[in-house]
């Protein structure tokens, strides 16, 4: 069993992990069905783990020195690397806005990552003040590390950039999906608030 196997039963067989997972940090193992048969442009194959409420999905890549990258597809076609494994991945799920932050990335940039990461931490903790305790929860039981936002950020960063070529989601006809980093910093409307 790998361990991204593992990490998948422990969120099947902890019904409460699973529904904290769910409603608080938009990553649901019910939910895998994407639509389109998706894959890498190299042609290798995906296998949808989850999705969330907007009707995107995470995928595994074929193992690579022992682990299984994370992507990530959107469904308004975005996506790519934002993990090298499913652990380092559920972390900066529970650890971050980062869907946000990637779109908010004025094209990637780490610095503009870090100050709209912690705009939308603040967002995030007004939205939901019990943030904090349902991430420590989640990590205990999935053995995963609380990580620093500015270090979950740089992570993020470095597997995003590193999409291309390798990690470029394609629909079954071949379409790519756009890069996952947007080249706003900041919302159009208002800018941060």
């Amino acid at each position: 069993m790998t361990s991204s196997d593992h990490l998948l039963d422990l969120i099947r067989n902890t019904p409460e992990i699973d529904l904290l997972l769910r409603t608080s940090f938009s990553f649901d193992i019910g939910r895998k069905y994407h639509g389109d048969e998706l894959r890498l442009a190299s042609g290798a194959p995906l296998e949808p783990i989850a999705g969330e409420s907007a009707g995107g999905a995470y995928f595994l890549c074929a193992e690579q020195d022992g682990r299984r990258p994370l992507v990530f597809a959107s469904s308004e076609g975005e996506g790519g690397l934002i993990a090298d494994d499913l652990a380092g991945g559920l972390e900066i799920i529970i650890g971050m806005a980062w869907q946000d932050c990637l779109g908010f990335s004025g094209g990637g940039d780490v610095e503009v990552m870090q100050v709209s990461a912690q705009h939308l931490e603040r967002s995030l903790a007004r939205h939901n003040p019990e943030i904090t305790e349902e991430r420590a929860r989640v990590a205990s039981a999935l053995s995963l590390r609380v990580v620093p936002i500015a270090d979950l950020v740089v992570r993020l960063q470095d597997a995003a950039s590193r999409t291309e070529p390798d990690y470029v989601v394609t629909s079954e006809d071949g379409q790519a999906y756009d890069p996952p980093f947007g080249e706003f910093s900041e919302p159009r409307h208002g800018g941060w608030r």
